[in-house]
């Protein structure tokens, strides 16, 4: 499926609203579907002057709601896969949510200087299901179900898990897991090739013809590695601890 730079009528998101333009939007079978986020990503962060920043993701949602478990979805495949320079906030075991969002935020300011990476879930049109789009500015988590929460991240990446308008809790209660979790793997993948690392295959790029996941981790050629933030690494609610290397659960 072509990608484009409008998405016109775009409403109803699962725990985040968008205020902006996407930069690009692609469907998670589209060919090379994670490499265009990841450019995008690049170029965006490059654009607003964050490039050589260390990075924190915060992946917004909870696993209780197969819809808006993508955000926990990607925050556990960067837990996986990611370096340990890369901070994540919030997982399957750990979510980030409207319960614990203010306080996860309060440890963000305790860290300033890092680029701010926000992932969630959204409902939409019936033919953007399946899409990711990348926002510039911050994600607007809970509006789709009437919730007033503070904004997050520099930009933010969200995914249209299913079709809104009606009954928001329950459209995202009977979402399709695969649909979920193979959006979740794009997404982490454009994140980790974004952030310098790459992999030699995945499952959702199998389903496209595309070698399959191999578990090895490569830095790739022309991308900067993200250099560590510095200091003692704080033991914040929802984070990655570090580990020894790259790759490592």
């Amino acid at each position: 499926m072509a990608s484009s730079v409008h998405w016109p009528n775009e409403r109803f998101p699962a725990d985040g609203n968008s205020l902006s333009s996407p930069v690009v939007r692609v469907h998670y079978q589209e060919p090379v579907a994670s490499r265009r986020l990841a450019e995008a990503i690049r170029f965006s962060l490059l654009e607003m002057g964050l490039a050589r920043q260390p990075w924190t993701v915060v992946c917004v949602g909870t696993d209780r709601s197969t819809g808006d478990a993508l955000g926990p979805l990607v925050g556990d495949y960067l837990r996986r896969y990611a370096p340990p320079q890369l901070r994540v906030f919030g997982t399957l075991e750990l979510p980030v949510h409207a319960t614990n969002l203010v306080e996860v935020l309060g440890h963000l300011e305790e860290a300033s200087g890092h680029a701010v990476i926000a992932v969630d879930a959204c409902l939409g049109q019936a033919s953007h299901v399946g899409t990711v789009s990348l926002r510039l500015g911050p994600l607007h988590p809970g509006t789709g179900v009437n919730k007033n929460l503070p904004p997050v991240g520099d930009i933010h990446l969200v995914g249209v898990v299913n079709v809104g308008g009606f009954m928001e809790y329950f459209v995202l209660q009977n979402t399709r897991l695969h649909l979920v979790a193979r959006m979740a793997e794009v997404i982490g993948m454009a994140l980790l090739e974004a952030a310098g690392v790459g992999f030699e295959g995945s499952w959702a790029g199998a389903e496209r013809g595309e070698p399959s996941l191999s578990g090895s981790v490569r830095s790739l050629p022309g991308v900067a590695t993200l250099e560590a933030a510095g200091g003692q690494d704080l033991a914040w609610p929802g984070s990655v601890p570090p580990r020894q290397s790259a790759g490592t659960p």
